[in-house]
């Protein structure tokens, strides 16, 4: 187990390394989106810098490429995702996890929480 500065949790002796300091604000993570399928719903939230990021709150359309070729096609339900079962009964997508489509299935590719759109590659 690791502390925040990235070393070690204990000593070699075996005894306990105490953080020297509390987390700092860019050090502090955030609540997880957990993009469910419905009626589009998205939140632009500050990153880093001037940057902003987009979070795809709720969502029914899926960019899905198969052969070179990208169509939008309508999400239907998650059929399975590796991430966590219990998604799969909430229908939460996360990347990584098959949806069924209007095309078919597909394997989400991009991440919804961070980018505020599913993209997703057609499962053979």
């Amino acid at each position: 187990m690791k502390d925040q500065s990235g070393r070690r949790k204990r000593k070699r002796t075996g005894g306990l390394r105490r953080p020297s300091s509390n987390k700092k604000r860019h050090e502090l993570g955030r609540e997880p989106a957990e993009t469910t399928v419905g009626e589009p719903r998205f939140r632009v939230i500050d990153s880093r810098g001037t940057n902003e990021k987009v979070r795809a709150l709720s969502t029914n359309v899926a960019q899905v490429a198969s052969g070179g070729e990208t169509v939008e096609a309508e999400i239907e339900n998650v059929e399975e995702n590796p991430s966590n079962v219990n998604y799969v009964r909430r229908n939460i997508i996360t990347k990584g996890a098959v949806i069924s489509t209007s095309e078919g299935e597909a394997r989400v590719t991009s991440r919804p929480g961070q980018t505020g759109q599913v993209n997703a590659v057609l499962v053979e």
